[in-house]
């Protein structure tokens, strides 16, 4: 968290008060989430312009004018924003950008995971990505034949950034309640029906968190989203299932929460 919906949402917000503005300053009082670091950042980063502001997977990417690119990622509790000159400071704004209009780029960040990059070369750093769920160019039989080469979990799979970019545990979690699959079962059992089913779930999974400007949960930084009031299973552990009525369960895979229905997605291991 935040995830695909969550950081295309921030992407959005961020493009009008961004784009063609310059950096003059840029504080940082967090030395290790700067890369390379925080001395080649001071030299290089003020003077050049916005010219895009983009998303990659979980990444913000920002091409520069002067032909570097800032990308930032918001790991567990980021979030950027943009904000007027009197607007007082927060004591987990962990990097502050003065831009030339007099506004402040400021990336808060409570537990300090988050990374800013400055690189001539983005590629080094989300060229191992896997495609975008949401490309018209990423279609059911690419992602099909991409599921039958891996042999993990499914819910690992789904969460694995070079399978498929931006997807976390909240949408990895409703996607599989909405294709009825059990988040434990081998990615390279299932069907090519239920694979092309959660293909197809997955993209409607995305597209209405994006179209609620994705989740706010209690414990995260991102605010403003309204798709956990729609969550089927994510969060919801002990809490009846809305289709069949069985309690939620959850479980560990690896170091992630994992919630779902033992009703509506049986283990058929």
């Amino acid at each position: 968290m935040p995830e695909l919906p969550e950081v295309e949402t921030i992407v959005r917000r961020l493009r009008v008060p961004l784009l063609g503005r310059r950096f003059v300053q840029v504080r940082i009082t967090w030395p290790p989430m700067a890369r390379p670091s925080v001395d080649v950042i001071n030299l290089r980063l003020p003077g050049q312009a916005v010219t895009a502001v983009a998303r990659r997977g979980k990444y913000i990417v920002m091409p520069l004018s002067g032909g570097d690119t800032l990308l930032v990622h918001l790991k567990m509790t980021g979030d950027l924003r943009v904000v007027g000159p009197g607007e007082a400071s927060h004591r987990h704004d962990r990097v502050v950008f003065d831009l030339d209009d007099g506004q402040q780029l400021r990336f808060n960040d409570p537990r300090k995971f988050g990374r800013i990059y400055l690189t001539q070369d983005p590629a080094s750093i989300v060229g191992q990505l896997g495609p975008e769920p949401l490309d018209e160019a990423f279609d059911e039989t690419s992602f099909a034949e991409r599921l039958g080469r891996r042999s993990g979990r499914i819910k690992a799979v789904l969460t694995d950034q070079t399978f498929i970019a931006g997807i976390g545990n909240i949408y990895a979690d409703e996607a599989l309640f909405l294709a009825g699959i059990h988040p434990l079962r081998r990615a390279a059992e299932l069907t090519e029906q239920e694979k092309r089913q959660l293909y197809r779930v997955i993209r409607q999974v995305l597209s209405a968190a994006l179209a609620h400007e994705g989740s706010s949960l209690r414990d995260e930084a991102y605010r403003g989203g309204r798709f956990q009031e729609l969550v089927q299973v994510y969060g919801r552990s002990g809490q009846a299932c809305r289709v069949c009525g069985s309690p939620i369960q959850r479980v560990r895979l690896g170091q992630r929460s994992t919630h779902f229905c033992p009703v509506c997605q049986r283990d058929a291991r």
